[in-house]
């Protein structure tokens, strides 16, 4: 007989429209096939696709062939008992949530079910309509579940290393950095020019460090008067000044256990240099208009294009609040530097833009790619990526040529050839008389530089056949 009764409407408004639960699946398990049928019936009924096992060796035959995103098993059954199935539940799929039912009900059998990972815990005689809210219950658990690792692996794939794109010697030795202090809380300084990435680069440390679950604030000290920089750095009280009409919190408060990242640090007046230098000491913070410290724990960040030691020279920045910024210093390379990743983050930026752009973009011509790629990039990586977005938008062939390039670009890297202090003209006649052995070399090695080290693109820059260009890079002894 079955120990199933249904209190509520088999169309209970508080459950979801049928259908709407579709994706998920459910196993459900009892030595009672006919109890086992009518939950499973039950459950169908509001869109859930159910698989139903008359026994626990069946059951964990489904387990191990199909992946379902929740499982209702018996407690206490002929042959293999829910304990055991929850267990092998869990050792197959971790993100499965398991409801054990049992007739059996003591604090004991519950308690050890919820040890043991259990999402609830139901007894006969069963509620129908108590079953479906557990199911729908975790349904939710699980589809947060996945919301939270589909956003953790975009801010990884965004802000993880593997948002840092390069594989030039610079960058790479600049990852493998990150990588040894990412775990640690030492304050860091990242010194770099406008465009470089600086913010990026500390979105990086903070993705990867045992403080990701929290937040991460961006704070830039340039963009703002004394008196906010305060405000928007410890918070105030109502009253504190005009217009102070609440209690707002500031940025430490917010990254409470997080990270605050404080860009432009070397543009913060003295007076707020002063009071972040005791909350870097004291680890407490005070609101404006207040006398009552808060503690805080947060991990600084820090970054400046400009040279602090000068500016700590010239009596403009703390001596003592450079040395507790700079615990480690963080050098960003200017993209003249790391040229040879020009051709890799250009595919990086194309592939983003045609998605965020929803445009079909097929290539980009060789033409474009010698300019682009000898163009010194005064801008850095941020010009770069603004250049890319710019082409890709425009564009209306699927292939980015150099009409696609913005008209404040083309007179710029007209001639790339061109030195700063001579003509076009005067630069070849530089290289007249030198051997063509010399030449061949130079030009080969420039244009794997050029793009990246990648010999299929560098082949038909030359307008040569790869196998040729293999057996030049072995005979010039070029890497």
């Amino acid at each position: 007989m079955s120990q199933l009764r249904e209190s509520q409407p088999s169309q209970d408004p508080s459950a979801p429209e049928p259908g709407s639960q579709g994706l998920v699946r459910v196993l459900v398990i009892d030595n009672d096939i006919v109890h086992a049928r009518t939950m499973g019936e039950g459950l169908g009924r509001l869109g859930y696709q159910c698989v139903v096992a008359g026994s626990g060796a069946e059951g964990s035959q489904h387990i191990e062939q199909e992946l379902f995103d929740v499982i209702v098993t018996d407690l206490m059954m002929n042959d293999i008992g829910g304990l055991e199935i929850l267990a092998h539940a869990k050792r197959v799929s971790v993100e499965t949530e398991v409801i054990v039912v049992t007739g059996h009900g003591t604090v004991a059998s519950a308690v050890s079910a919820m040890q043991q990972g259990a999402f609830t815990y139901l007894q006969k005689p069963l509620d129908l309509g108590h079953l479906r809210t557990a199911v729908k219950k975790a349904s939710e658990a699980i589809r947060l579940k996945r919301q939270n690792f589909e956003l953790n692996r975009r801010l990884d794939e965004k802000f993880g290393f593997e948002g840092v794109v390069g594989s030039s010697q610079q960058m790479l030795g600049l990852i493998e950095r990150l990588k040894r202090i990412a775990p640690t809380d030492a304050t860091a300084l990242i010194q770099g020019e406008t465009g470089t990435g600086k913010e990026l680069v500390a979105q990086a440390i903070h993705q990867n460090s045992p403080r990701k679950s929290k937040p991460f604030v961006a704070l830039n000290c340039a963009a703002l008067s004394e008196n906010i920089l305060e405000s928007e750095l410890f918070g105030h009280v109502r009253g504190a000044f005009t217009d102070a009409s609440n209690d707002r919190m500031g940025k430490f408060e917010y990254a409470n256990g997080g990270t605050l990242f404080l860009d432009e640090v070397g543009d913060m007046p003295m007076a707020t240099q002063i009071k972040l230098l005791r909350v870097l000491e004291s680890g407490e913070i005070t609101r404006v208009g207040s006398n009552t410290p808060t503690r805080v724990n947060v991990r600084i960040l820090s970054a400046t294009n400009r040279n602090l030691e000068e500016a700590v020279a010239a009596g403009i920045f703390r001596s003592d609040l450079y040395h507790r910024l700079k615990v480690i210093t963080i050098v960003i390379p200017t993209l003249t530097e790391r040229a040879a990743d020009i051709p890799l983050l250009i595919e990086h930026f194309v592939k983003h833009f045609s998605k965020r752009h929803n445009k079909s973009i097929k290539g980009m011509s060789v033409a474009v790619r010698m300019k682009l790629g000898a163009y010194q990039w005064p801008g850095n990586v941020r010009q770069l990526r603004n250049v890319i977005e710019s082409m890709v938008v425009v564009d209306c062939d699927e292939t980015l040529d150099v009409d696609d390039l913005p008209l404040e670009l083309e007179p710029l890297i007209a001639h790339p050839l061109t030195a700063e202090t001579g003509s076009l003209q005067g630069s070849l006649l530089a290289l007249v008389g030198r051997p063509l052995e010399e030449l061949e070399k130079m030009f080969i090695g420039e244009t794997l530089k050029l793009t990246g080290g990648n010999r299929e693109q560098a082949a038909e820059l030359l307008g040569i056949g790869e196998r040729t260009l293999y057996r030049k890079i072995k005979e010039f002894q070029l890497s």
